[in-house]
């Protein structure tokens, strides 16, 4: 037995195996964890059959082929998960697939949509490189009330000790 590319550390045998071989995931997670796998150990069949009817019409057999087999797998990063439980239609799965072809390294970074039909989870979408929300900042000037609400002014407050 051998660890799953996926990085759940669980065997292959005991973890993506089973949906490779026809088991049905049971949420988003699963299936982009076992989706990664199926480049790893080359069960490419297992992408195309977790896609939507409308994803399946940009999916190019071929071309996830030699992709698959000109990269070197190196690790999957599952970074979010959102919805995808028992009672949802939908969910998302966040990721950084990192890989090398040739002597570049890559790193696919994806915020993928995954739809439930019947009892099965589809891949459905993704965005890739998708950028986190921009955090404003207010800097507090030296005169003005100390944000903690203490009443006094920055500088003898909070501001103080910086």
């Amino acid at each position: 037995m051998s660890e799953c590319p996926c990085g759940s550390h669980a065997e292959y045998d005991a973890c993506c195996a089973p949906f490779h071989n026809g088991a049905i995931a049971e949420t988003p997670e699963q299936v982009m964890r076992s989706r990664y796998s199926a480049f790893v150990v080359d069960k490419l069949q297992y992408l195309e059959d977790t896609l939507t009817e409308e994803s399946k019409s940009d999916y190019d057999a071929e071309e996830t082929k030699t992709w698959a087999e000109n990269a070197k797998w190196l690790k999957l990063e599952v970074r979010n998960t959102t919805g995808g439980g028992k009672d949802d239609t939908t969910g998302t799965v966040e990721f950084v697939a990192n890989f090398k072809v040739g002597p570049e390294h890559h790193a696919h970074h994806e915020v993928s949509t995954f739809v439930k039909e019947g009892d099965r989870w589809l891949y459905s979408h993704g965005d890739m490189n998708p950028r986190q929300e921009q955090r404003i900042v207010t800097k507090v000037g030296r005169n003005e009330p100390c944000p903690c609400g203490s009443g006094k002014k920055y500088k003898k407050c909070c501001g103080a000790a910086a």
